[in-house]
């Protein structure tokens, strides 16, 4: 089994590729001002994106502030969704900012880890685990640098490609690769210690 967790991290992972009839015509009728409407569309991805909000914030008040401010915000520019992807994406990049930018309020230097080992050229698929779980990783992730947190959950748990978390956080490209690649050993090295812990 790889590090990518094999079906439950794929599971995790899934995103919608194509805007529903439905979904399209609910977010029509949230554009109408619709209350019943607006309440459906919360209702379906409210726990997707408190579950994203809390793996950033790491603190249940703070990703519920965050969960409320990106749905006002989407609610009130849904006018500018213009259905070239699904609404859960568009939603989970207005949680993702709203998040650096709870952090970022809250004065949180995004912290990375140090240097450690150098990665360069070595494929994803090179660094084999077995025995992994999402839920393993997300206990181990917790104890990441703020910074490097956020790049690891972007990237493995969100889908976030690194030129898109690169935009987002406002760092270089290469950087979050990196800073990915050594989130992801130190995942590893947690989980071990954990291991041998039990």
């Amino acid at each position: 089994m790889s590090f990518y967790l094999a079906g439950e991290y794929q599971k995790l992972r899934k995103v919608e590729t194509v805007i529903t009839q439905a979904q399209s015509d609910l977010i029509l009728q949230c554009l109408e001002g619709n209350r019943k409407a607006q309440f459906a569309l919360y209702q379906q991805y409210a726990k997707a994106m408190f579950n994203l909000s809390y793996r950033m914030m790491q603190n249940r008040e703070d990703a519920e502030d965050v969960l409320q401010e990106a749905f006002f915000e989407a609610f009130d520019k849904l006018h500018r969704f213009r259905f070239e992807s699904t609404f859960g994406a568009w939603l989970k990049r207005i949680v993702v900012n709203r998040c650096i930018n709870a952090l970022r309020r809250k004065r949180v230097q995004l912290q990375y880890l140090d240097n450690m080992e150098v990665f360069a050229g070595i494929p994803d698929e090179a660094h084999e685990e077995t025995g992994l779980s999402v839920e393993q990783v997300k206990k181990a992730m917790t104890r990441l640098p703020n910074g490097s947190r956020t790049i690891f959950s972007l990237y493995l748990l969100e889908g976030y490609d690194h030129n898109e978390i690169a935009e987002i956080l406002d760092i270089s490209v290469s950087n979050s690769k990196t800073q990915y690649m050594r989130a992801r050993q130190r995942v590893k090295e947690i989980m071990m210690q954990q291991e041998y812990a039990a």
